[in-house]
């Protein structure tokens, strides 16, 4: 999505002054092959959600689920949702290893998906999972002592994030819109931290939101992260069918 992210922001340059990103295809295999390559373990991978509601589908994907992405159309209702809830809301500061979570602010046009990707690598039991001395492990270490705009600029300015992005952006099944285009569809990714929460990360809004406090034996796919998740944005939807979900979990290999 190009139109409002993170453009609310102070010391956020204007859309047309930022750099701009290929969207990435919610495409379960080029997501988890630029995951790794950008240095997350192997034993993870990347797997189609093909429904939030029925619970014979849902047991094909690995347990437990550690991150799940859930790309959908910027509706009007969904943007009146966002503009009320962070009316209420400070501009997240948070830094330092303290941090209950890592979260990125979006400065990168049409970089949603891959915000949504560093999300999922970067917190949770998924951190853990990340290879010393990798792109990704760089990534998150020099990101964790600074604040959201210094995080921002690091994201910006990182050469091989960009190339493995732009690779994988440009393999996906179908044509890939040009990095400038607008589109109207976003991700966002909740994930479950070690302490219980289930966090809503999005580099467009004003900071990480808790959505939940989940029992030890429920994942980001139980029915109460999907109730209060990504459910929510199905009830605000108004019909509109473009909505898909990937989950970040063991791999089958």
């Amino acid at each position: 999505m190009a139109s409002n992210e993170a453009d609310p922001h102070g010391g956020v340059p204007a859309a047309s002054d930022r750099p701009a990103f290929i969207p990435l295809e919610a495409n379960p295999e080029l997501m988890t092959s630029l995951l790794h390559k950008l240095g997350l373990s192997n034993t993870l991978a990347v797997h189609d959600v093909y429904s939030l509601t029925d619970p014979e589908m849902l047991s094909f994907i690995p347990r437990p689920a550690l991150a799940l992405l859930m790309v959908f159309p910027v509706s009007p209702a969904y943007e009146s949702a966002r503009l009320a809830e962070d009316s209420l809301l400070e501009d997240y500061a948070g830094k330092g290893p303290q941090e209950p979570v890592l979260w990125f602010r979006q400065t990168i046009r049409n970089a949603c998906g891959l915000m949504g990707l560093l999300h999922a690598a970067a917190n949770g039991p998924a951190r853990q999972l990340v290879e010393e001395g990798s792109t990704l492990d760089k990534i998150i270490k020099d990101a964790t002592p600074l604040d959201p705009i210094g995080r921002a600029r690091l994201l910006e300015t990182n050469s091989d994030l960009a190339n493995a992005h732009k690779s994988a952006a440009t393999q996906g099944d179908t044509m890939a819109p040009a990095a400038t285009d607008d589109v109207d569809l976003h991700y966002v990714c909740f994930v479950k931290t070690e302490d219980g929460t289930l966090w809503e990360l999005d580099g467009s809004r004003k900071g990480p939101l808790k959505r939940a406090q989940l029992e030890k034996d429920e994942d980001v796919l139980s029915q109460t992260a999907l109730t209060l998740g990504p459910l929510k944005f199905l009830e605000r939807g108004g019909g509109d069918l473009r909505f898909s979900c990937v989950a970040l979990a063991g791999s089958f290999d």
